[in-house]
């Protein structure tokens, strides 16, 4: 690994004003030597729509034919592409949509409009192109379209599966965000690793229980119509949590068809699910194309477990999105979610390898915990004469959280037992993000400029307490935590040859912590404040040979998210350990239907200042390093049947540790998920789905292991215009298989004052059966 070719390092060794002043420079220099190269061009401008609801097609491919780069329709579905004076055939596709070709003439100096509507079509990955993305760093997007229509999602822990490479598992009750595993991250429930949904934030920073925390539960799964995904610190659009990488979920801006939908399986399983149409033709706010939806969904089940979870979910949305006009564009969405629920925690391999619980079983049935979320959003875009796309977002969330968790059970008090709870309370988000983003010719080249704008501020109270059952014993920590987040990005997108493309970018974050201490006759060891910015340059070049094969190099420096509790108590600590990353890759198509991904990746974190909620203290686990490759395929191999895989490979060390002592512990190594899928046009579809994880260190000195398994999943159902019946099955071989796992020291009420240290898990589903049936109006 010494020999990594990428050469991450070097790059963190200028220093970020240096590399900022080597970029601008060499971004100059670019752009007088595009200047020199005058040639007569011309314009083509359109707008793509659904040739029936004559809504825009946002990320529609459209190239000229015989040319290697093109452009995708931006986010009102319109698009430019300048050319050489001559005669063309213009291609336009999108996945789901009949390929359209049509012959367009380029007259020098001038400006010609094409009107451009596309049909619906089934699944064609034919009609797949490798540069149809709307962002160049977002060679994945298209895997994610893919994706979204061969991978069933029929919760929010599917979603997130959406992204490729990640994993995630559940280890108290299915109201609890998800641990989430990628490129080598043990994420937690989100330290690394970005969540948005529609532009606003899911990760919580300062949270209760752990930085990053991502509860994406309040998102219902049929609204969400695709998600972007960005790997690794690459792209100046994402500071806070993106170390790892960045997921982008986009809800529907409108449903073609109502629907109610129930389903009904093992272990008092229900879920019942309402989208429906409210507008029906009628116009708000203009004459324009206008759309709006509600959505509900309820959920209930008792789950697998002996004690039973008594889990209630409730989710409501509502979503308006219309063209005030043919520049402007305004998006409204408000949502509310709700939930509580029991849970058997996480058991200690010993309890059930000698028969004092079964594998479904708990040391103490009152964990659990109730959660909600209230959020509103109103996004406005507008293309000014120049072209240029103006886009303002505001958004406010109001967030409560309390848990239960009890993870070490007597080793701490042997009378009235470890039970901890953590809260959450009242917390309030404001946020705004705009842009700016103008398209330029440099002589025959193109410019792309975006410039960005945000700030977050996160206001709320976090309490950490010793509780007996739920009942609370005394208060170890409470505090006010106040954080802001401001930050600014410029982002150049230059077109040095027909073929070539550079990418020069740099985003400003700065942190402003402020942690006041609430907590009454204690001392005020955790109050203080601090601030702190950080510049973060990225530099990524792509190579088009042809719409079917893209090379891609991409360098970055990001940096690790901290909790301010941690920041006020470590201040001569690096504050926003620097992360640098860099990736070599290409994606490419194979025949007509087969689509690959194939990326070498390098990661460097100076430190790691975690504030452990669990414990309310901070561990330093200072310097490490992430190397690994990625692998996506995803194959039509008939009219009717389809291939998808992905294949995940990590290392990852500590760097100031000896050998043998320098885990990472629960990174994994080698993960890979896929599956089948067959359709017929008669509605009949089904598909049989894997994912599966290797055995992986869970101590720095491998002394404990995490075990792997694989499990298949199998989702069939039958669809006609007026309704859909279907069943999915989890675990279709009844495997015995950990899903959370943890190297944890607990004491149990037979065992000595210092307890055992061993593997403690969450048992993962055993076979189980769901039922649903749909009807569309």
């Amino acid at each position: 690994m010494n020999t990594f070719i990428l050469r991450p390092a070097p790059v963190a060794a200028m220093g970020p004003r240096r590399l900022c002043l080597t970029l601008v420079g060499a971004l100059w220099l670019l752009a007088q030597m595009a200047f020199a190269q005058t040639s007569a061009v011309g314009t083509l401008r359109g707008a793509v729509r659904d040739s029936i609801t004559q809504k825009p097609i946002v990320g529609a491919s459209v190239r000229l034919d015989g040319m290697a780069r093109g452009a995708t329709t931006d986010a009102l579905g319109s698009f430019r592409l300048d050319a050489p004076a001559g005669d063309y055939a213009l291609v336009i596709s999108y996945l789901g949509f009949r390929t359209t070709r049509q012959a367009v003439q380029v007259r020098a100096g001038e400006t010609t409009t094409v009107a451009a509507p596309l049909s619906t079509t089934g699944l064609n990955l034919g009609e797949v192109t490798v540069t149809q993305n709307t962002d160049l760093n977002q060679t994945l997007s298209i895997i994610g379209r893919v994706d979204k229509q061969l991978r069933p999602t029929n919760s929010a822990q599917d979603l997130l599966r959406l992204v490729p490479g990640l994993f995630i598992a559940q280890h108290a009750g299915g109201g609890k965000a998800e641990q989430i595993y990628l490129r080598g991250f043990d994420v937690d429930h989100g330290t690394d690793f970005a969540v948005s949904i529609d532009g606003m934030p899911v990760n919580m920073v300062s949270h209760a229980h752990g930085q990053g925390y991502a509860d994406f539960h309040f998102v219902i799964p049929e609204v969400v119509e695709a998600v972007n995904v960005y790997k690794g610190p690459y792209s100046a659009r994402f500071g806070d949590f993106a170390t790892a990488g960045a997921g982008e979920f986009t809800t529907k801006n409108e449903v073609k068809q109502s629907v109610a939908r129930v389903e009904v399986g093992q272990f008092d399983t229900f879920r019942g699910l309402l989208v429906a149409d409210v507008l029906g033709g009628r116009h708000l706010f203009s004459k324009q194309k206008e759309s709006a939806y509600i959505a509900a969904e309820y959920n209930f089940t008792n789950a697998y477990f002996n004690s039973p979870q008594h889990f209630k979910r409730f989710n409501g949305m509502a979503k308006y999105n219309g063209l005030l006009s043919e520049r402007t564009s305004l998006t409204l969405i408000g949502s509310h979610f709700t939930s509580n629920w029991d849970a058997s925690g996480q058991v200690p391999d010993r309890a059930v390898r000698d028969g004092a619980i079964s594998r479904f079983g708990a040391i103490d049935d009152t964990e659990g915990g109730r959660t909600s979320r209230t959020n509103a959003t109103a996004k406005l875009t507008t293309v000014l004469p120049s072209d240029a796309i103006v886009t303002n977002q505001v958004y406010y969330s109001n967030y409560h959280f309390d848990l239960y968790s009890n993870f070490t059970f007597l080793l701490n008090d042997s009378i009235n037992g470890d039970q901890i709870r953590q809260r959450d309370q009242g917390r309030d988000i404001y946020g705004y993000t705009g842009t700016y983003e103008q398209t330029a010719m440099l002589g025959a080249r193109s410019l792309k400029t975006t410039i960005g704008l945000g700030t977050r501020l996160d206001d709320t109270q976090v309490g950490l307490f010793r509780s007996i059952r739920r009942t609370m014993l005394d208060t170890t920590s409470l505090a006010h935590v106040y954080e802001q987040n401001v930050n600014a990005y410029l982002d150049e997108v230059l077109t040095l040859t027909d073929r070539l493309t550079l990418n020069a970018a740099v985003r400003y974050d700065h942190f402003f912590f402020r942690v006041k201490n609430r907590q009454a006759e204690t001392t005020d060891s955790i109050s203080g404040q601090a601030d702190k910015g950080i510049v973060s340059p990225k530099l990524n070049l792509y190579y088009t040979v042809s719409p079917r094969l893209q090379f891609f190099v991409r360098s970055g420096l990001g940096f690790h998210s901290n909790d301010a509790r941690g920041v006020v108590r470590a201040t001569t600590q690096r504050i926003l350990p620097r992360a640098t990353g860099a990736e070599i890759g290409s994606t490419f198509k194979v025949g007509s239907r087969v689509l690959l991904n194939v990326v070498l990746w390098g990661l460097d974190l100076q430190n790691e200042l975690v504030y452990v909620g669990d414990e309310g203290v901070v561990e330093i686990t200072g310097r490490s390093r992430r190397v690994g490759t990625d692998f996506a395929v995803r194959a039509q191999l008939t009219d009717r049947l389809y291939v998808d895989a992905d294949l995940n490979a990590n290392h990852g060390r500590y760097r100031d540790e000896p050998t043998g002592a320098n885990r990472i512990p629960l990174a994994p190594t080698l993960t890979s998920t896929g599956g089948i899928t067959y359709r017929t046009t008669s509605g009949l579809s089904g598909a049989l789905r894997y994912r599966a994880v290797d055995t992986r260190a869970a101590t720095e000195d491998n002394s404990i292991r995490a075990l792997g398994y694989g499990i298949f999943d199998v989702v069939a159902s039958y669809t006609q215009k007026r309704y859909q019946v279907g069943f999915t099955i989890e675990n279709l071989l009844n495997r015995r298989w950990n899903e959370a796992q943890f190297a944890t020291q607990s004491r149990l009420p037979s065992e000595g004052v210092d307890g055992v240290e061993e593997l403690h898990y969450t048992p993962g589903s055993p076979f189980y059966l769901k039922g649903n049936v749909s009807v569309f109006f």
